[in-house]
């Protein structure tokens, strides 16, 4: 047996205050797009701002649905969104915030694991890595220069 040690960094700010200017921005369209989620059902609210390298700017909010798991979460809804909108606009930065209405998210909260693999999608085809910027309602934010750091076991189109 071969132990296989893999190791990720990430850079953690103290709050959203303390981000670069330009990505602090973009955490607050995603705050402000948080609020249009529509979760009856889990009660958490998450809301994505993505900065494409056009200038653009495209959010999503998370959509839920009676008929679990039709709905769709925040950070799919925006990637999707660029790729049908922007197709050959690359993914510069993303940034995702989270809340629950039944308690406050004071820690980071990453994407779960079918929206990893969704970002890791365009990350591959883009060829270029996502920064990935995550926290929940209020504190912490911590910063992934890659999707790679969040998942690094990516599964694409070499397997099969």
């Amino acid at each position: 047996m071969k132990e296989i040690k893999i190791t990720t960094e990430f850079n953690a700010f103290d709050n959203i205050q303390d981000l670069p200017t330009s990505v602090q921005l973009l955490m607050e369209e995603a705050i402000k797009i948080r609020k249009n989620a529509y979760a009856p059902y889990s009660k958490f609210k998450v809301g994505v701002a993505i900065k494409l390298d056009n200038g653009e700017i495209v959010l999503g909010s998370n959509q839920e649905n009676a008929a679990y798991p039709s709905g769709l979460c925040a950070e799919r809804v925006a990637v999707f969104y660029a790729g049908a909108i922007y197709p050959n606009a690359k993914i510069l930065t993303m940034a995702i915030t989270a809340a629950s209405d039944t308690k406050q998210t004071t820690t980071p909260i990453p994407p779960c694991g079918s929206c990893r693999q969704s970002i890791a999608e365009y990350e591959i085809r883009q060829e270029t890595p996502i920064e990935i910027y995550f926290m929940g309602e209020v504190g912490a934010v911590y910063r992934s220069e890659s999707l790679k750091n969040l998942l690094p076991f990516m599964f694409d189109k070499k397997f099969l």
